[in-house]
């Protein structure tokens, strides 16, 4: 019974201390039960994201379906992937949908920012309103517009018809166009600017108004108070969002999923709305694995190009 209770005492002074009966430093301890607490993300991290990347890099060198015989094809499928002409088209019309969406929506969140944060009255009632639809389920959000847009019974047209009739122009057809159908789904996407909104209303209210104070004694008008004071301090925000827009814009498939399908015509049809129809509509697991990393590399590269270029303009320090 002695040598047992000897036993746990010593593995019970092991957790305080360290080789050769050293003591841990306290720094050492909460790093380890840092670790311990982190640990449920870390493992659900690598179980359920970076094991599918690698998963999905070593099945993109297959052609399988899950369900037949699979044969090693190498690199071919990422070679195929330049020579598509859907891919080429999906990723136009991504990055039309993204070079459009990123700046209008920064500079929309930012607006209505400044504004809810002027002290307005029923400031909390607007800034729920604003980013109630960020909260929104895709699929709901999506089958909304969807009937806004429909050219016959939707709200669009029913207001936009009466004051078009007088002109002998007929109201746009909407996602049922060729021509309106990219642009119908970058207008919704202005939509969900109140999570960015929310986001830059914190960044301005960690901003001292001593600065401010200060900028009005030497006479600054409210329009060279913003772009003297509010703007540069803002900048850290700013690139913030920007970074995630970029990300999200470039992986927008929900719109397109729902409303359209990719069409009338391909003309909605976006990289990863591409993907998921050669993965889990065509059965092409390799080729569809190919295109994910491919579009992996294209965000990589944009996100890479934003971090390079916020030494130029994003200012972390604060006066």
């Amino acid at each position: 019974m002695a040598s047992i209770s000897e036993t746990q005492t010593q593995k019970g002074l092991a957790s305080l201390f360290g080789r050769g009966g050293k003591p841990m430093k306290p720094s050492t301890r909460e790093a380890w039960y840092g670790y311990l607490l982190a640990s449920p993300w870390i493992i659900g991290f690598i179980v359920f994201t970076v094991g599918p990347m690698l998963a999905s890099l070593i099945i993109g060198m297959y052609r399988t379906d899950f369900l037949t015989e699979t044969t090693f094809v190498g690199f071919r499928w990422y070679q195929n992937v330049l020579s598509d002409s859907l891919v080429r088209k999906a990723l136009i019309n991504t990055a039309i949908f993204s070079f459009t969406v990123v700046p209008i929506n920064t500079a929309l969140a930012l607006l209505i920012a400044v504004m809810l944060n002027q002290g307005i009255r029923l400031q909390s009632f607007w800034r729920t309103v604003y980013y109630l639809p960020s909260v929104v389920s895709g699929v709901a959000v999506s089958l909304l517009w969807k009937w806004l847009y429909q050219p016959d019974i939707g709200l669009l047209n029913s207001v936009l018809g009466p004051m078009l009739r007088p002109f002998d122009i007929d109201p746009p057809r909407w996602i049922f166009s060729t021509e309106w159908a990219l642009p119908s789904l970058i207008i919704m996407a202005f939509w969900g600017a109140g999570g960015a909104m929310l986001i830059y209303l914190a960044g301005l209210r960690g901003i001292p108004t001593s600065l401010y104070e200060a900028a009005e004694i030497d006479g600054a008008s409210s329009f060279r108070r913003f772009f003297a004071v509010t703007l540069p301090l803002l900048t850290p925000t700013i690139f913030f969002n920007v970074v995630l827009n970029i990300i999200g814009s470039w992986q927008v498939f929900t719109q397109a999923m729902v409303m359209t399908r990719g069409g009338p015509n391909n003309a909605t049809l976006t990289m990863v709305l591409h993907i998921y129809n050669t993965g889990f509509q065509n059965f092409y697991f390799g080729y569809a694995s190919a295109q994910a990393w491919f579009l992996f590399v294209i965000v990589l590269i944009f996100v890479i190009l934003a971090l390079r270029s916020a030494s130029s303009w994003v200012h972390y320090e604060r006066v």
